[in-house]
């Protein structure tokens, strides 16, 4: 339903990226700024920007399969891991072009994700989350177990940067460009996904299984589909942080860092993509101002010592996702979404 309360009437606007005028018009500004910020912002700020990108594009995947699917996935950061290992690998010993290791990288995770999406099929809750979990145990152990000169073992493996032509993709600016690329892309497809045949399948899932399946849905398909997208996006996602690093190990893609997929998804709300992306704005701006100050706070604190510090601010920012648990369970698009009803009914009763 559109502002003025008109609901849409054909197919096709009811899946449209942009319904609004007012919204097509805040889309295009934000691209305009966002476009505009690559020449104009720091190199500094242009790499934090790059990895909220980056961060954004698993936190959406994860929205796929955890907000819109219902299915629990603690494992997001092993399938980024998979595409980051797999950008090094062909980039590396194929010399293969950005623009082919990108995509071949988020397949290459989502098969790993139908895998563990198939065990979602008689499995559920608890027992699913233990399952992901599996998953995340699994990456790490199969990299440092594989001969050193396959993958890399303990060392990882360096990326070769990205090229076009004769242009290497070396500077923060050209990174961060190539990230918003396929963020946009990768967004706009998110929204094509949710709002299609599969989305609402998706959410049919999520509501009632037992439903879903009479009205002819194949369940364990549709289970097996969400992993596959979630981790499609964890792959991509994973290959943006291969070359922007320019290293790749296992110590980049714990379950701590899967944890911290979920926080973003959590605090920009369920089921929501644009909250993913504000979820994954919100907890890496977070993180990045908190390892800013870290230092600062060590230095006047030098008795505490540097690992108290930075264990404080993860303390902290743990105490930030339980408290949007508890006071705001719905994330920030809930609390956005109420804001902008009670605008339209001013000055009439709440």
């Amino acid at each position: 339903m559109d502002p003025a309360g008109r609901f849409s009437k054909t197919y096709s606007a009811d899946v449209a990226l942009v319904r609004t005028r007012p919204q097509a018009v805040a889309l295009v500004l934000t691209l305009i700024a966002l476009l505009v910020f690559a020449f104009m912002g720091s190199p500094r700020m242009l790499s934090v920007l790059t990895s909220i990108f980056t961060a954004a594009i698993i936190a959406v995947g994860l929205q796929v399969t955890t907000g819109f699917a219902g299915q629990v996935n603690l494992g997001q950061a092993a399938f980024a891991g998979v595409g980051a290992y797999c950008t090094a690998f062909l980039a590396q010993r194929f010399s293969v072009p950005f623009y082919l290791v990108i995509p071949l990288s988020g397949f290459a995770a989502a098969g790993f994700g139908w895998i563990f999406g198939m065990a979602a099929v008689r499995i559920r809750g608890f027992y699913l989350a233990l399952t992901t979990i599996a998953a995340q145990a699994l990456f790490p152990f199969v990299i440092l177990n594989l001969p050193s000169n396959w993958l890399g073992g303990s060392s990882g493996l360096t990326v070769p940067p990205a090229t076009l032509g004769s242009w290497r993709l070396t500077s923060e600016r050209d990174l961060y460009l190539m990230a918003l690329v396929v963020g946009i892309v990768m967004v706009a497809g998110a929204f094509g996904i949710v709002r299609g045949r599969h989305g609402r399948a998706f959410l049919a899932v999520r509501d009632d299984e037992l439903a879903a399946g009479m009205t002819g849905i194949a369940v364990a398909r549709t289970k097996a589909m969400a992993f596959f997208v979630g981790a499609f996006y964890a792959g991509v996602g994973g290959a943006l942080i291969a070359y922007q690093l320019r290293l790749v190990n296992t110590e980049g893609f714990t379950l701590f860092q899967s944890i911290w997929f979920i926080a973003m998804v959590i605090v920009g709300g369920l089921g929501s993509i644009v909250g993913g992306i504000v979820g994954a704005a919100a907890i890496r701006g977070v993180q990045e101002i908190l390892s800013t100050i870290g230092p600062t706070l060590a230095g006047l604190l030098p008795l505490l010592g540097n690992s108290f510090v930075f264990a404080a601010m993860n303390v902290f920012l743990g105490g930030v996702i339980v408290a949007f648990l508890i006071y705001e369970p719905d994330g920030l698009m809930r609390r956005w979404s109420i804001l902008k009803s009670q605008y339209r009914r001013w000055p009439f009763p709440r």
